[in-house]
């Protein structure tokens, strides 16, 4: 059985052009529609997942819906679902989006976490990124947030943006440390397929910094956090004391769970299956009480050794050499030549990436794999 629950919300204001997750304008009615929608999904999931260590609510912009359909929400998960007491429950929001009465509203139905959008400090870059907000609202969401009561507060960043700096991406960061967050995501802009940002790259619009800055930036931001005491606890992700994210640790643990919503994916015995995408077909499945679930897939041993590698290699503390072999890797052998690289090193009894070996961390898990001949 799962005990973590994702909640996939797909409105914004405005799609980012950098944005490759499956959002939708908002719209009322179909927020509505989509909500009602929802809720059927969770109530007939519910056998899957009875008892829940986490809920995530992510988009698009989750707190964009009306105070009527949040509180629907949350009101099918307390009916439906036996939520830990001490459950870390989640919610994405942007800035722009963030009122006090927001904000008191999320905290009445029990999220106790919010992740918080705000990419940069410069209004140069958030332009850049199409962004709706400007620094000066970034930083007014989130003292509301933490003025409000909410005390695990994660603030998003993003570096590699065209036109940035290192010293605005150092400036990005003080200025996050400096609102006192429990937690800060630092994440490398990558035009992904499709993309707004991506035609704009190819046409030569935009020039995105080239590797040795990119580097250079994720660098800085590892130097800064760790130094105003964050632990650099995932690649992107860093983290007080106490504050690393739960929901997220589960899936980098390759453990199992359930998604709600357009889009989302499930991970339960061994099989990962997506939602359909098209707000109609998710809608209409769900009207005649049908799980909307379109694709399904049991890993094979190979998926199982690459998810294995791939997502152990983005935690700091790397890959249990236990795990390995309980899937009869011999990870030791096959990493020797990388451990006198030294892009690799073995503490704890875990395989992880030495900080050489994090600014090339795709080409030592390919390294890894091959060797494992996998």
């Amino acid at each position: 059985m799962a005990e973590f629950l994702y909640i996939h919300i797909p409105f914004c204001i405005r799609k980012c052009n950098y944005c490759d997750f499956l959002s939708f304008p908002y719209d009322h009615d179909l927020a509505q529609r989509y909500t009602n929608a929802l809720c059927r999904e969770l109530e007939l999931k519910k056998v899957f997942a009875p008892h829940l260590k986490t809920v995530f609510i992510g988009g698009g912009t989750p707190a964009i819906l009306p105070e009527t359909c949040l509180e629907q929400v949350f009101s099918v998960i307390r009916k439906q679902y036996i939520i830990s007491p001490e459950a870390e429950v989640t919610m994405e929001t942007n800035p722009g989006t963030v009122t006090r009465e927001k904000a008191d509203l999320l905290l009445s139905l029990g999220v106790n976490r919010v992740s918080l959008g705000v990419q940069s400090f410069s209004d140069t870059e958030l332009k850049i990124l199409e962004r709706v907000h400007t620094s000066s609202e970034a930083v007014r969401s989130a003292e509301i947030l933490l003025m409000a009561g909410i005390k695990n507060l994660s603030l998003d960043l993003m570096y590699g943006i065209p036109g940035q700096t290192i010293g605005t991406w150092k400036d990005s960061l003080h200025r996050a440390i400096n609102l006192f967050p429990q937690h800060i995501s630092a994440y490398e802009l990558t035009p992904e397929k499709g993309t707004r940002l991506t035609k704009l790259r190819d046409t030569g619009v935009l020039v995105m910094p080239d590797e040795e800055e990119i580097l250079r930036m994720s660098s800085l931001a590892l130097d800064i956090l760790q130094e105003a005491g964050f632990e650099h606890y995932e690649i992107s992700n860093y983290a007080l004391p106490g504050y690393r994210c739960i929901h997220n640790m589960n899936y980098w643990d390759r453990g199992e769970y359930i998604a709600v919503g357009a889009g989302a994916h499930s991970f339960l015995d061994g099989c990962r299956a997506r939602n359909a995408n098209s707000l109609s077909d998710y809608i209409g499945k769900l009207d005649n009480l049908i799980i909307p679930e379109i694709d399904s897939a049991r890993l094979s041993p190979a998926d199982r050794v690459r998810e294995f590698i791939m997502l152990g290699f983005r935690q700091r503390e790397g890959i249990p050499l236990n795990d390995a072999d309980d899937l009869n890797l011999d990870i030791t052998t096959a990493a020797q030549q990388l451990i006198e690289d030294e892009f690799t090193e073995i503490i704890n009894n875990r395989l992880r990436l030495t900080r050489k070996g994090l600014a090339v961390a795709n080409t030592v898990i390919i390294r890894l794999l091959q060797n494992l001949e996998v």
